[in-house]
């Protein structure tokens, strides 16, 4: 992790990030259910997956959705922090053995309805697609993010 400090006027519509790879594994599967206490079926039994349309155990939304946020979490901002999720949308299954790599695109810049002077949103698109580059989640990740006082220098370029 290093630390990178980017104002709100910093970022632009269109920057893009890119992940490596990362591998899905049973071990995930069992460590997201002992914390989250689901143990649905769908991610345990792999005997009754067989039978089901899947095929075999399929991973947790909510532990695709943590890995692929945590694979885009490569700086810490001290002028930015997460502020939530929208429009999240499981679009395919994850398997054990599949390996996500994913996308964050920033898809827009809103000022902040009641502070606009101090603070916006980015909206970044996160896209999780697997190792056949078919896209399994979406999401739009909201920050909350400092603007630079307007009587501030810019720092040099």
């Amino acid at each position: 992790m290093k630390t990178t400090e980017r104002w709100y006027e910093d970022h632009e519509v269109g920057e893009l990030r890119e992940t490596t790879g990362r591998t899905i594994t049973e071990a995930d599967i069992v460590l997201h259910a002992g914390q989250t206490g689901d143990f649905f079926p769908h991610h345990m039994d792999a005997e009754w997956m067989a039978t089901q349309p899947a095929g075999q155990r399929i991973a947790h939304g909510t532990l695709v959705l943590s890995v692929a946020v945590g694979m885009t979490a490569g700086d810490i901002n001290p002028q930015s922090m997460s502020y939530g999720y929208d429009r999240i949308r499981f679009i395919r299954p994850v398997f054990i053995g599949d390996t996500l790599r994913v996308t964050a695109e920033i898809v827009a810049l809103r000022p902040h309805v009641k502070v606009p002077d101090a603070a916006g949103y980015i909206d970044e698109l996160v896209t999780a697609r697997n190792q056949r580059g078919e896209t399994v989640m979406v999401l739009t990740h909201v920050y909350l993010v400092n603007r630079r006082a307007a009587d501030a220098e810019a720092p040099p370029s």
